[in-house]
């Protein structure tokens, strides 16, 4: 009889961890889709978007929403897989897209030149890609580098700032 009676409390005990683990596994799935599908934060910091984002680090929550809708556009701030190293993601400025031209300067940390992309056809920004810069253009490494930016390599737009207290809030175009 006591034989059955552990038998009962074993079987309700183990019930209760398999409910809990179902519990936690969706939760768990839950957190994986929205993160990889929906938002995510993101720590960013370095000197290519001063004035708008800190050089000590900011905390972003990014929505992956827009870009895989298309709705990506100048002025947005976005996260992008770097062209040169798909392990980094680099945060930027969508300054135009395809069929914009763009204007920008070659080399502004040592010359005033400016270059337009309104002369040829060819320097037009292509179908399926960005233009993407950072604010602070004398220490940014963007598409006047790299040229313009596969629009796949889009991850998602910044829409908020979470971290540091004193700058938390909405980000929105041209902040």
């Amino acid at each position: 009889m006591k034989v059955l009676q552990y038998v009962r409390q074993w079987k309700s005990a183990a019930k209760e961890v398999v409910g809990h683990s179902i519990l936690l596994a969706q939760f768990l799935s839950l957190l994986h889709v929205t993160d990889t599908y929906i938002f995510s934060s993101t720590l960013v910091y370095g000197p290519s978007m001063l004035p708008t984002l800190n050089f000590t680090g900011d905390v972003l929550l990014v929505e992956k929403l827009s870009p895989f809708l298309g709705k990506v556009g100048p002025g947005d701030v976005v996260l992008v897989r770097s062209p040169e190293n798909p392990r980094k993601t680099i945060t930027k400025r969508i300054m135009g897209v395809e069929g914009d031209t763009v204007t920008f300067l070659v080399d502004p940390g040592h010359s005033d030149r400016s270059h337009s992309l309104v002369v040829r056809m060819w320097m037009m920004v292509p179908k399926g890609h960005v233009w993407i810069q950072g604010d602070n253009i004398y220490a940014s490494r963007d598409s006047r580098h790299l040229g313009p930016i596969p629009y796949g390599l889009i991850l998602g737009k910044v829409f908020f700032r979470v971290w540091p207290p004193q700058d938390f809030g909405p980000l929105g175009q041209w902040d």
